[in-house]
Formats: structure tokens, C-alpha cells, sequence
């Protein structure tokens, strides 16, 4: 904490910001991590780094408040999406998913990162015990100022997972069971994807170069995967095929609310993006440093906007030319396009962002389409656009990056491809093998009888949208 400032008419003499560790100094490259605290000194240079740290803990904390537009964005996405009847519920489970999540990611999730970036075995090091829920530094203004605001930006993204495997399973999953995959893939799934491929010491990185910059593989990879082993054991909604097993549409109920919710998600992600990045504070007498990645690559908010940008409108004319138009896909192109450049927009020039996202809302058209005829009932396509555009991030990583120099060891194709089986196996076994035990017990999806309804009225016995005409109405 401050130490006390004598009052004066001057102004206060410099000072020097001193990082006092309790557990751990830092955990990201540059960036305090759990047991580190801000302390008045009386040097020189101290005023000016101490603003710097203020300002990086203002900067993480803000991209935490607004990366929850992605969530707003999914609500309002998926309500588009579902049928009038289930409108309701599918807004209710989007509010749950943030409210079981929280607190597991406070007992364990964060300490799964810090405890097993290493592999299988957890680390009973400093950092890994600076992360418990019980230390010192995860109390409220104990002798930590800045843990708090990296656990917040953590735990949107775990809230970012749960809603990835939200909406594909829509209009048929009981409440009970989606809020326990929730948490599984919230609190525990993602961020051990996220400890061995997405931190400084994960062992993908340090052995093999792994480079996922923007989280393609350990968030949206992991969560389509997981998704996918659910959607096998939990089936598709009544409806969804015919007696031969074709395919029939169910379109959205609301397509422009479906649209803006999509807009919703493409503004949040810029704040998921700026997360990602980590800026370092020189010593006194340093040259400043830049930005950077946690695998130690120069990055700026500039490139960023470059190049998410410009991946943005690859993907999203990508899947309108091979969609022939279809307003749907089109949008959601646009965000396979964003997630296709995730694992490198530290290193991508513009141009080439474009084009990667352009094959990125292509590919999610295309794989969309192969898994509905496969049997695979995504209600919106969650597999094919994080799921195929995640993999397709982490492999454009590799060929057209390899070789980029980072603080470790390089980038390489080897490393891309080693990380892409790890992320695809970390995030489908959980999720088969836990929503299969569910099934077999009776206790995955709703009944026949319920599914017909509605689950609006049959769950909740209240319906998420008044028909016309009976606004007012006396029963």
C-alpha cells in the first residue's frame, strides 16, 4: 500500500515505485503477477513509474469491464438464434455461465494456471501458492494492488468458453447439466489449456515453440472441441432431420437481433485482444520498452488494430462469397476472420491478416455445413467458427511465421502442429467423457415432452416473448 505523504505546499518529492514480492513478482514477462505490491520510495526517477503502473493496472482493468460486451453480444446473439419458445432460457443460460464460473475460477481455476505450466504435475512453488484462494494477495487491499485486475481479465476470458459451448447446445440440454460443462470448461479446462500453451513458462512453449498470441487455440480451440464432444452425446434438436436424416433449416426467430448481437461480440473482442498484450515499464536509465506478447514478441496496439481489423473483413467476405451471400454466415464470418489471425496478430503485416481471415470465414462456411450433414446440430455454428478458425490460427501460425525469433526458443511449424493436437485433445475428452456419464444418467438433455413446449414455459413457467395481440389481456 501508499505509505503516508506529509502534507506540504509543495509538491511531494519524486518517488520510486518498488515492487516488494510476498510470493512472486512476475508471472507474465514485464507484468506483476500474484504477491506483487505498489510501495512509495524516495528516488528519483519513481513518480513517472509509478504513473506507468497505475496506468497498466487502469489499462488490464477497463479491458476486463468492455470484453464484456462479448457477453451481452452472445445473450443477445443466441436469443436471435433460438426459437420463441426457448428465447427466455437461452438468455438465463448465458447470465448462469458468468455466475458459476466466478467463484470456481476464484478456488481453482486461477491456481491451475500459475500451478501447472510445467505439465501433469502441479508446482508448489511461490506463484502457484500466490494464487489460492486463501493468500494474502487474493484478499481486497491487503498487500497486493494488481492481482485482482489480471484474475478479472482471466475470468471474461473463461466467461468467453462457457459462451463459445452456449449457444451450439441451445433448445434441449437441461439447465443442471449445462451449468456443470460450464464450469468444468470455464475453471478447469481452458486454463490448463491455457498454463501449458498461453503463458512464458508453458511447457508448448518452452520445448516447442508453441506461439498462440490471441488465444486460437487454448480458448477458442479448447471450447469448440469441448463443445463438440457434447453436441456427440447430447444429439440434435427434434426437428433437425428428417426420417432419412437430411438436414432442414431452423432458421434464427430474429436475424437482425442475431446481427447485432455479433456486432456486440466483434467490439468486445478488440478489448480481449488489448488484453493480450503486455506492456513492459524500463528500469530507470533503461531504454523504454515496447509492448509485447508473453512469448516476448514486439506488439502494439496499432498492429493490432491493423490486423484484427483487416481479418475481420477477410472473414467476413470470405464466408459471404462461398455462403453465396447467406446474411448469417456472413456476419459470422466476420468473427472466424477475427479469430483467424489470433495466434499471430503479434507478427502478421496487415495484408497478410486479411487473407488468413478471409480463409478463416471460408473454412468456417464449409466446415458448418460438412458437421449438419455429418449429424452435428450446432445451433450456430460455434464449432465451425472457433472451432475451424482456432485451428486454422495456430497452423497459419506456423506456415507463415515459423521461425520468428521469441524469448524461448523459435516459432515452428513442429510446435503449431504439437499445440493444435494438445488443444483439440484437452478441450474434446473432457467434454465427451463428462456429458456421456451425464446421458447415460438421465440427466443431459430435457424431455421429449419439454423440448416440444418450450423450455421458456415447461423450465421457467413464464414466456420469454408475449405473442402478439395478448399484451394486456386479462387470463
Amino acid at each position: 500500500m501508499l505509505s503516508e505523504i506529509p502534507a506540504t505546499n509543495k509538491m511531494p518529492s519524486p518517488v520510486v515505485l518498488v515492487r516488494e514480492p510476498i510470493s512472486m513478482v512476475v508471472s507474465l514477462r514485464g507484468c506483476p503477477g500474484p504477491g506483487s505490491r505498489l510501495t512509495w520510495s524516495g528516488d528519483v526517477e519513481g513518480d513517472a513509474r509509478l504513473f506507468a503502473e497505475k496506468t497498466i493496472e487502469t489499462f488490464y482493468f477497463w479491458t476486463g469491464v468492455l470484453m464484456w460486451l462479448i457477453h451481452a453480444g452472445f445473450m443477445i446473439y443466441e436469443a436471435g438464434v433460438a426459437r420463441q419458445k426457448n428465447v427466455l432460457m437461452t438468455m438465463m443460460k448465458n447470465l448462469l455461465t458468468c455466475a458459476v464460473i466466478t467463484p470456481t475460477f476464484f478456488l481453482f481455476g486461477w491456481w491451475i494456471y500459475y500451478a501447472f505450466q510445467g505439465g501433469v504435475v502441479p508446482d508448489t512453488g511461490a506463484a502457484a501458492v500466490a494464487a489460492l484462494p486463501w493468500s494474502e494477495v487474493m484478499g481486497p487491499n491487503l498487500d497486493d494492488n494488481i492481482t485482482g485486475v489480471f484474475w478479472f481479465a482471466f475470468l471474461l476470458f473463461s466467461f468467453t468458453t462457457g459462451s463459445i459451448m452456449s449457444g451450439a447446445v441451445i433448445e434441449r440440454i437441461r439447465l443442471g447439466a449445462y451449468l456443470l460443462l460450464a464450469m468444468i470448461l470455464g475453471s478447469v479446462v481452458w486454463i490448463l489449456a491455457a498454463a501449458w500453451g498461453w503463458s512464458s513458462g508453458a511447457w508448448l512453449y518452452t520445448e516447442y515453440g508453441f506461439h498462440d498470441w490471441g488465444a486460437g487455440g487454448c480458448v477458442h480451440t479448447v471450447a469448440a472441441a469441448f463443445t463438440l464432444g457434447v453436441l456427440l452425446n447430447l444429439g440434435p434438436r427434434i426437428g433437425k432431420y428428417d426420417d432419412q436424416g437430411r438436414p432442414l433449416e431452423i432458421p434464427p426467430h430474429n436475424l437482425p437481433m442475431t446481427m447485432l448481437g455479433l456486432m456486440l461480440i466483434f467490439t468486445g473482442f478488440y478489448a480481449f485482444y488489448a488484453a493480450c498484450a503486455v506492456f513492459q515499464v524500463a528500469e530507470p536509465g533503461a531504454d523504454p520498452e515496447p509492448w509485447r506478447s508473453i512469448y516476448g514478441t514486439p506488439m502494439t496496439l496499432g498492429s493490432l488494430a491493423f490486423t484484427v481489423t483487416m481479418g475481420f473483413a477477410g472473414g467476413a467476405m470470405g464466408a459471404f462469397i462461398t455462403s453465396k451471400g447467406d446474411p448469417y454466415w456472413t456476419i459470422s464470418g466476420g468473427l472466424a476472420g477475427m479469430i483467424s489471425i489470433a495466434s499471430g496478430v503479434d507478427v502478421y503485416h496487415p495484408a497478410l491478416g486479411y487473407l488468413i481471415g478471409f480463409a478463416g470465414g471460408a473454412l468456417a462456411v464449409f466446415v458448418g455445413n460438412r458437421l449438419e450433414r455429418r449429424g452435428i446440430d450446432d445451433a450456430v455454428g460455434a464449432i465451425a467458427v472457433h472451432g475451424g478458425a482456432g485451428v486454422w490460427s495456430m497452423l497459419a501460425m506456423g506456415l507463415f511465421a515459423s521461425g520468428y525469433p521469441q524469448h524461448e526458443i523459435l516459432s515452428s511449424l513442429k510446435g503449431q502442429l504439437v499445440g493444435i493436437a494438445v488443444m483439440i485433445g484437452v478441450g474434446f475428452v473432457p467434454g465427451y467423457l463428462v456429458s456421456l456419464v451425464l446421458d447415460r444418467s438421465g440427466l443431459l438433455r430435457v424431455s421429449r415432452e419439454v423440448e416440444l413446449a418450450g423450455l421458456d414455459v415447461a423450465e421457467l413457467g413464464i414466456e420469454g416473448v408475449v405473442p402478439a395481440g395478448v399484451i394486456g389481456e386479462k387470463t
